[in-house]
């Protein structure tokens, strides 16, 4: 699975990291860069983080790589999420884009991609963090608490698109 992420996007929506935003540019990219790089560790995902360059970047768009994460700068004049959708046509596997962008999220569904919201995609994170930190102390019997709900069959089904879309998110 390839995780591609509106950088700013993400920084700015989340309670987290704008704290380090509101500091400098740099401290919120770093910021997100090392909550990736930890979220990357635990699950091994492909991911991609997309910052606008359009106002004051290079000439060219700028690739880096940071702990295993791809980082692209776009050029200046052309802004994040037209490097988003550029990098959602030409995906061969499964992606998900994080952006609260719900213009880049429909472009990215017509594609066979899934668009997931960055607080959505911030709180999964976190819930992988605890995940990891509880399995250690979890009992086994916290499963069988749960109850089903009794509803079958197909008029309680969501549409293909959807079962679809909570398919990948499963995986993240």
């Amino acid at each position: 699975m390839h995780i591609i992420v509106d950088g700013y996007n993400l920084i700015r929506r989340s309670d987290e990291l704008k704290r380090f935003d509101k500091k400098s540019l740099e401290e919120g990219r770093e910021a997100l860069l090392r909550h990736l790089m930890r979220y990357k560790k635990h699950k091994g995902h492909k991911i991609t983080v997309v910052f606008d360059g359009w106002e004051s970047g290079s000439f060219q768009e700028k690739k880096d790589r940071q702990g295993g994460i791809e980082i692209i700068y776009s050029r200046r004049g052309e802004k994040a999420d037209e490097v988003i959708k550029r990098l959602g046509q030409c995906q061969s596997e499964e992606f998900v884009v994080v952006t609260s962008d719900r213009d880049i999220a429909n472009f990215i569904e017509k594609r066979g991609g899934t668009g997931i919201g960055s607080r959505v995609f911030e709180a999964m994170v976190e819930r992988t963090f605890l995940a990891g930190q509880d399995k250690n102390t979890a009992s086994d019997n916290d499963e069988s608490d749960e109850k089903p709900t009794g509803k079958k069959g197909p008029s309680h089904r969501p549409s293909r698109k959807k079962r679809v879309a909570l398919a990948k998110m499963k995986k993240l």
